[in-house]
């Protein structure tokens, strides 16, 4: 069985540090996806050059709800930031989920799409969400159902990931909200190759899972590639390792890996 495999690197527009490395990884390594952090002032010139140089990089909107301050002012959503106007972070952000208003998350998610085609003249290719926040709860999963259907586009689906309602959302209690899911995923989500799982091994031995596995065709691996600049070491606490991950994306034992492997190399646009 042929394999279909997209690398999608996270975090687009947070730095240009970040919005480079990504696209060194895609021009000289192994990423065809990424997603854009909207929220951050330099994301919209940073996707213009990723469309400029990197034509052929699937370009996903990121949304946001844990990092940064919101696209729109922050009066109108009240109940996404705190004192200084910023988003919660990840912590804060999970002890209050569940007061959210999800009118106010709606509309701020609008407006990081409307900052997306405003920078590229189109549509994002496909949505995922920083620190996975809008997989943790069932009802934020369903705004992001509902704006991945009024869009028209597939989204991230990282099931197993500790500390959401994964487990929740495709039981017969949930009513099957991925039957909502209209406009597809892949099948199997990876996220080890992050943090100590930066290794070269590592990798190869991801990729060899994937080659080997005889029940799924369409995979994705998420990664966090960056030259890694001063505002990253700032606003990130995951940010050296961003500079390993870049060296092993283009790395030429996993270039010439892929070349020997029956996985071939698409982006969400070919979903």
């Amino acid at each position: 069985m042929s394999k279909r495999l997209i690398v999608n690197a996270d975090d687009y527009g947070h730095t240009r540090g970040v919005s480079m490395g990504i696209r060194l990884a895609h021009l000289d390594g192994i990423v065809t996806s990424t997603t854009a952090m909207m929220n951050y002032p330099g994301a919209e010139a940073d996707l213009r050059d990723a469309v400029r140089e990197c034509p052929r990089l699937g370009l996903g909107l990121h949304l946001v709800l844990t990092s940064g301050s919101p696209v729109l002012p922050a009066e109108k959503v009240p109940s996404l930031v705190d004192r200084e106007g910023k988003f919660y972070k990840y912590a804060p952000f999970v002890e209050r989920m569940h007061q959210l208003d999800l009118t106010q998350v709606n509309m701020e998610w609008h407006a990081q799409v409307e900052a997306f085609k405003n920078a590229v003249g189109r549509l994002p290719d496909h949505l995922d969400s920083h620190h996975h926040s809008s997989f943790f709860t069932p009802a934020l999963f369903d705004l992001m159902l509902d704006l991945a259907d009024e869009l028209n586009v597939p989204i991230r689906l990282p099931f197993g990931m500790p500390g959401t309602a994964l487990a929740k959302i495709n039981s017969p209690q949930s009513g099957s909200r991925l039957a909502k899911c209209r406009h597809g995923y892949a099948q199997i989500f990876m996220d080890s190759f992050y943090d100590e799982g930066v290794t070269l091994e590592n990798l190869i031995s991801i990729l060899a899972q994937i080659a080997a596995d005889e029940q799924h065709d369409t995979f994705e691996l998420m990664t966090h590639p960056a030259v890694v600049d001063d505002e990253l070491m700032r606003t990130s606490i995951y940010n050296e390792r961003r500079a390993n991950e870049l060296e092993l994306l283009r790395h030429t034992v996993v270039m010439d890996y892929l070349q020997t492997a029956t996985i071939q190399l698409i982006n969400y646009a070919d979903i």
